[in-house]
């Protein structure tokens, strides 16, 4: 029997990309816990959104994500809150990764334990999503945020959406939250040099699997304001099936019909090396690329 710790990883998002002070007093539990690995985190001004990315043993994890639960409800308020990302809770949603020595099935037992202990700390309606979900109907992220918190109070009166856990009416400043147990998947956006919503919305619909396009694409069209352009904003949930650079060139394509070219992309978070070693391969037409001849990942043999 391996005797490795547990390992987790966890990708909460926040409601929060403008306030610094605020984003400090967040991370602060993440940097403060021995047990747990901040990794990465980025704060969007337009998406006014915080991504966290970190790794711990699971009892850590837990307790430091409690901690930041509970700092984001006290400050942060939806009420006055504005932002180009979709959101319904001050802790918009809190996935739970299986790293080392560690199944889905305890991924998604933590997520319940967390999820049940956030509605018993701080009083926010919380969700299962993912492989942690309930019903059919829950899985999907997408379907739970639909209305987002403005709409969120109306929406949970009808008993399809009571929550897993706490209230049946949404926090007054903090919203609900969905915490849940998923694969690995790649947050990346491709920004358009246009200001017209209308066609990043077209695309956004042709890339992504509800629309026909990608069976591991999610994809939404988000304007940035201040950049006086828009973004086909994505989760690739399997970069081996739906690969980045196939998903990068149908957008090119399409937005050229519109006569629209592509201003930048970016991975929010992190990626898994081997999907941009995919993009390297397919891009320089190699016959062969691994992770071995990367002089960097050599270091850790």
């Amino acid at each position: 029997m391996s005797n490795e710790k547990k390992i987790v990883q966890s990708v909460p998002n926040f409601s929060e990309g403008r306030n610094k002070e605020v984003i400090e007093r967040i991370l602060d539990p993440f940097r403060k816990n021995g047990n747990v690995r901040l990794l990465d985190y980025q704060a969007d001004a337009d998406h006014n959104r915080l991504v966290v990315t970190i790794i711990g043993e699971v009892a850590s994890i837990a307790e430091a994500i409690l901690e930041a639960v509970g700092v984001a409800v006290s400050l942060i308020d939806l009420r006055v809150h504005r932002g180009a990302h979709p959101r319904m809770g001050a802790v918009d949603v809190t996935p739970f990764i299986p790293l080392r020595q560690t199944t889905m099935e305890e991924a998604a037992a933590l997520s319940r334990s967390v999820g049940a202990e956030i509605a018993r700390r701080h009083g926010v309606p919380v969700f299962l999503y993912e492989k942690s979900a309930t019903a059919p109907h829950r899985e999907n992220l997408a379907s739970i945020r639909k209305g987002e918190f403005e709409a969120m109070g109306e929406k949970m009166k009808d008993p399809l959406w009571k929550p897993d856990f706490g209230p049946d009416a949404p926090h007054p400043s903090a919203g609900v939250t969905a915490v849940g147990a998923r694969m690995p998947l790649i947050a990346f956006n491709v920004t358009l040099n246009t200001e017209e919503e209308g066609i990043a919305a077209v695309i956004a619909r042709k890339v992504r699997f509800s629309g026909g396009g990608f069976r591991y694409c999610k994809a939404i069209s988000v304007v940035l304001k201040e950049k006086k352009q828009v973004q086909v904003s994505m989760n690739l949930t399997d970069f081996k099936r739906s690969a980045l650079y196939s998903v990068f060139e149908m957008i090119r394509i399409e937005a050229e019909r519109y006569g629209v070219s592509i201003s930048g992309s970016e991975i929010v978070g992190l990626a898994p090396m081997e999907a941009l070693l995919d993009v390297a391969a397919h891009t320089l037409r190699l016959t062969h690329l691994s992770a071995h001849q990367i002089i960097e990942s050599r270091l850790l043999d």
